[in-house]
């Protein structure tokens, strides 16, 4: 449309879209920190899992009771968080989430009983439920197409920042300060209840790129002719099913590893205090450059199955070798490889896939699909993963068996074929 002028609506219509040309970056700050916050609030718990057992006396497959309850609370509610989000605004829905989960994160430091802890953390999920479908479906609108998938990174990155500053901040204040358990759960709840009335503030909804400005009014008019997007056709979608199973079996190895590294260094390799947290946080300080120059690459070459192929096999030897090896040294090199080519590492080429396969009148609801069937990994991984030092006395096991789930979401992958958007 450069140089042309439609109508009167039409130009208005440009002039607000040229503010969105820097309108993107302020979705992608904020997306981020919104992420910083999630994985922040989830990783406090896994260095102080130890003191929370001794407290309420509970088994190892209790402790991961705690993160699995809370993932299948996150993951149940995802898909009712998607439609609704497409139906009575992603902003409203956002904010909505943001201080529940804020609210019930400090009231998980109050708790006095196991069974209360549980509540809370349960509900804790249903307010972060309400982020990434909404979320996505903000930030992929506003993102210009060159650059979606490292726009998708840099938000992406902030689950890493998150998960390195969850660990830290209990490790540091518990494990080497001595600070009650409770605390880093306190310290999280004002910044999170603060960040969700910021979503509802700053954002706008619907908003039309630039580069789609020409195709405004036709797009309007199919959205408000078009037929109804069923989630059953969702489902159907060859593209969408396999990258579904790669993103389950993705998040169950990334949440073995998040999940039980700390508890798995201290108990089984010797690690103590801080150098817990920080051990732990190679994995999500090595996953930002990699998510970063991959997710930029992928924007240039197009290639989902190629980069694919390249980073999963990587990952099931990094998951592998996380219980395999015994040097302290090796240990810490496959902790960053795992960090390089990882859940972090694949999500941001994942899900630009996913957006370009999936219906645009449902894409909330897609991406919220996506992200449930993901989930859903998450929810089994800290149970089973518990279950299993339980009955074995170790948690190599575990980790094993997110390797092998990893090889199956390869291999389904190769079902995938590179096409063009969906315009369902």
């Amino acid at each position: 449309m450069e140089g042309k002028v439609v109508n009167g609506s039409a130009r208005e219509r440009f002039k607000a879209m040229s503010v969105s040309e820097r309108y993107w970056w302020k979705v992608v700050a904020l997306c981020f920190f919104g992420w910083i916050l999630m994985y922040a609030d989830r990783t406090i718990l896994n260095p102080v899992m130890g003191k929370i057992g001794e407290q309420f006396g509970l088994s190892n497959a209790q402790l991961g009771l705690i993160n699995s309850l809370f993932f299948l609370t996150y993951a149940v509610t995802q898909i009712p968080f998607g439609i609704l989000g497409d139906k009575i605004g992603r902003k409203l829905v956002i904010a909505m989430g943001f201080v529940l989960f804020g609210a019930t994160t400090f009231l998980s430091g109050v708790a006095t009983t196991f069974g209360l802890f549980m509540i809370f953390r349960a509900l804790t999920g249903i307010g972060e439920g309400a982020y990434y479908g909404p979320q996505y479906a903000l930030s992929t609108e506003a993102i210009p197409t060159k650059s979606l998938t490292l726009g998708t990174a840099i938000i992406n990155s902030g689950m890493a920042f998150g998960t390195s500053g969850g660990y830290l901040l209990s490790s540091k204040l518990v494990l080497e300060n001595g600070e009650h358990w409770s605390k880093p759960f306190f310290i999280m709840a004002i910044p999170t209840i603060i960040v969700g009335i910021l979503f509802y503030v700053l954002l706008k909804e619907k908003i039309v790129r630039p580069e789609d400005q020409g195709k405004a009014v036709v797009d309007k008019e199919k959205q408000v002719s078009g037929e109804k997007v069923s989630l059953i056709s969702i489902f159907k979608n060859r593209n969408l099913l396999v990258s579904f199973i790669l993103c389950f079996c993705s998040i169950y190895a990334n949440f073995v590893i998040i999940t039980w590294l700390p508890q798995f260094l201290q108990v089984e390799r010797g690690f103590e205090g801080t150098s817990v947290g920080f051990i732990s946080s190679l994995v999500p300080w090595a996953s930002i450059p990699g998510a970063l120059i991959l997710a930029k690459l992928n924007d240039k070459y197009k290639g989902t199955k190629k980069f694919v192929f390249l980073l999963v096999p990587l990952a099931i030897a990094a998951t592998f070798g996380i219980a395999f090896v015994e040097s302290r040294t090796l240990l810490i090199a496959v902790l960053i490889l795992y960090g390089l080519t990882g859940k972090l590492a694949l999500d941001p080429i994942l899900v630009a896939f996913v957006t370009k396969n999936a219906p645009k009148k449902a894409l909330s609801t897609t991406l919220s699909a996506y992200n449930f069937i993901g989930m859903s990994g998450s929810i089994l991984a800290p149970y089973i993963t518990g279950w299993i030092a339980d009955e074995f006395g170790s948690m190599k096991v575990g980790f094993y068996l997110g390797a092998v789930l990893l090889l199956v979401g390869m291999l389904v992958f190769t079902l995938a074929r590179e096409e063009k958007t969906v315009e369902a």
